[in-house]
Parts: C-alpha cells; sequence; structure tokens
C-alpha cells in the first residue's frame, strides 16, 4: 500500500470516526438523528414520503416528553 493511499484511507477512517462521534453526542443529549430516519425511510419504506426536519423534530420531542408514566408531574 502506497504511502498516499495510507493517508487517504487514514482520512476516510477519521471522518467515520467523527460521524460516529458527534451521532453519539447527539444520542447523549437526547437529540434525534434526522439523517438515520431519512436512511431507514428510504431503506424500509420507499413508498411513503419522510418527514421534514421540523416535524421529525417535533414528533421526537412530544414522544419523548408526552408520557406522564412515571413522573410525579
Amino acid at each position: 500500500m502506497t504511502t498516499a493511499a495510507k493517508v487517504e484511507r487514514l482520512g476516510q477512517d477519521l471522518s467515520r470516526a467523527g460521524r460516529y462521534l458527534a451521532q453519539s453526542f447527539r444520542l447523549m443529549v437526547g437529540l434525534p438523528d434526522y439523517d438515520a430516519y431519512l436512511s431507514h425511510m428510504e431503506a424500509t419504506h420507499p413508498d411513503q414520503p419522510a418527514m421534514s426536519y421540523e416535524q421529525f423534530f417535533r414528533e421526537r420531542l412530544e414522544a419523548r416528553y408526552s408520557s406522564r408514566v412515571g413522573r410525579c408531574c
């Protein structure tokens, strides 16, 4: 493997690691992953339209905070 190929592969690996790290941080603080949602919709529900980012974000917030089960207030 040439040095240029090694450098290119390292760049690709670092880019992939950065994407995974960013996704992990978003999940840790509870931000939904719109790109994962779009990939899921394209792969499993190609006949259905995907929600806009605003619709998706609002739906995720409602799903997370609308349940009062197990809460005192």
